[in-house]
């Protein structure tokens, strides 16, 4: 309503001008530049749309209990939101409220599922913002939507008759990221400081209590000041679910879908080892789109299996190697395999030629369960697991191939985890005090052993292997359980 007032005020003005012979041309050019200027600077900052959601909303909030796994996180999560809840336990207590909560851990562990709980837990107006919607290229936009943004946030709670207000961003390391390291300009750093003196402005006695929730997946790049008490006063780790909470996500994305009987969700939890809630949701989705495809009226494990496949690996594709280069594939994906469940018992999947991504092939492991310390023996079955694939190539066809370059770079890079981690013959040292030379002898000592190792062990089952490839290049794929009672029958004929 003003912007058209004033419009309409200034063509009259301009019309009375021109009526009475001024040249309004010098004028006209420099309003012309001034709305440029208004235009491109930014200035336009104020008008900044931030994300509401409210109770009650179709695109509204969720609820605690609809967040599978992450116990921890919610209690750490549960006891800050309990100082708004309950403000005057708190003031009774001398409790000093807390004014920030940063959320650390992978994407898609559900940092911002974990932000809308903890709105309708409170029952507080939610804004949600990105740190890049506070950068721009231009000085002072990004401080100015600082400010902004915790203005609307107290607006909209007293319009709304709410007595707090919780702001979430995402990706804060973009606004928050450590001062002087970007040496371009300093809209960075002047937005930085905006963010702490706002947060530094937080109180009990403001007729709306404010919390600020961040989320980033790089807490090392935050700046001190802001993670420091009395701003981020905690920092809860949203990690990978582990086996227990993988299997209730599970739960919570198929309670909705027609599963087939014989659908086990503990093997599917146990086979996804890694993967986040994200990561399960989309199986739940891929193992329907699979069974629709083929009319089925409910989800059998098979589309399960496959959607484990296609969410690690991606889709299947239609390229299909020539006969000399599938004996190949299956070759070197069989002597994964064989390693595999020599070495450790149990822990093959499945084995494959279907391509997928750039794989030509594959074999899946299944830990028996998670497991966050790595010994030695660990490791060392890791690098000939790696190394199997080659080994096999050269044993069964006479020389290696492209293919076994992803499976070295994993080889050195466990060889390095044992060095970091003290158990090589150098004892404990720090990789990056070691001369390059050094590191590259103790690495080659350490792979040369396991290939030594990995070799005995495929010319011991040279002759199964070469069966069980032949039968992999016809079936396209093996199980882990057939592969275990070939190998239990190869040994008692052995014996």
């Amino acid at each position: 309503m003003i912007k058209e007032a004033a419009s309409g005020a200034a063509a009259a003005v301009l019309a009375v001008l021109v009526w009475q012979g001024v040249n309004v041309a010098p004028l006209v050019v420099f309003g012309g530049l001034l709305l440029l200027l208004y235009h491109f600077a930014g200035l336009k900052g104020a008008g900044k749309k931030f994300a509401v959601v409210e109770p009650g909303k179709s695109t509204g909030l969720v609820d605690f209990t609809r967040i599978g796994g992450q116990q921890t996180a919610k209690k750490e999560l549960l006891e800050a939101l309990d100082f708004i809840r309950h403000p005057e336990q708190v003031a009774k207590l001398g409790i000093r409220p807390l004014k920030g909560i940063l959320l650390v851990g992978p994407p898609g562990t559900g940092k911002t599922l974990l932000a809308k709980a903890a709105a309708k837990y409170t029952e507080s107006v939610f804004l949600a913002a990105s740190g890049s919607e506070f950068i721009e290229m231009y000085a002072g936009v990004g401080a100015q939507r600082v400010r902004q943004l915790f203005e609307k946030a107290k607006s909209l709670a007293l319009k709304e008759k709410k007595k707090s207000a919780i702001i979430f961003i995402d990706e804060i390391e973009i606004l928050g990221g450590k001062r002087g390291s970007h040496s371009s300009h300093l809209e960075y750093d002047q937005t930085l400081n905006q963010l702490l003196v706002e947060m530094d402005g937080m109180s009990l006695d403001d007729r709306v209590r404010t919390l600020l929730i961040g989320a980033t997946n790089r807490a090392d790049m935050l700046d001190g000041a802001l993670v420091r008490p009395g701003r981020f006063d905690r920092i809860v780790q949203v990690d990978l679910p582990d086996l227990e909470a993988r299997l209730e996500i599970l739960k919570l994305h198929t309670e909705n879908k027609p599963l087939d009987p014989e659908v086990d969700l503990e093997k599917l939890a146990r086979d996804t080892f890694g993967f986040s809630g994200a990561h399960l949701e989309s199986l739940a989705n891929e193992a329907a789109i699979l069974a629709m495809r083929e009319n089925a009226e409910t989800i059998s494990m098979r589309f399960f299996n496959e959607a484990v496949d296609k969410v690690i690996m991606g889709e299947r594709l239609d390229r299909r190697p020539d006969r000399e280069e599938l004996w190949r594939v299956a070759v070197h994906e069989m002597g994964h395999a064989i390693v595999s469940e020599e070495l450790n018992p149990g822990s093959v999947s499945v084995i494959t030629t279907t391509s997928r991504g750039k794989a030509l092939g594959y074999m899946r492991q299944s830990p028996q369960k998670d497991s966050y310390l790595y010994t030695r023996e660990h490791l060392e079955i890791q690098i000939a697991v790696s190394l199997g694939g080659a080994v096999a190539e050269e044993l069964v066809l006479g020389d290696r191939s492209t293919g076994a370059a992803n499976d070295f770079k994993k080889a050195v890079e466990d060889a390095k985890r044992i060095i970091a981690g003290g158990m090589s013959p150098l004892g404990v040292v720090l990789l990056e005090d070691l001369p390059r030379s050094l590191l590259h002898r103790v690495v080659r000592k350490l792979i040369s052993i396991q290939e030594e190792r990995v070799s005995e062990l495929i010319n011991n089952r040279l002759a199964l292997l070469k069966e069980l490839a032949d039968i992999l290049v016809t079936q396209e794929k093996i199980s882990g359980e057939f592969l275990r009672r070939r190998l239990c029958e190869g040994f008692r004929e052995a014996v």
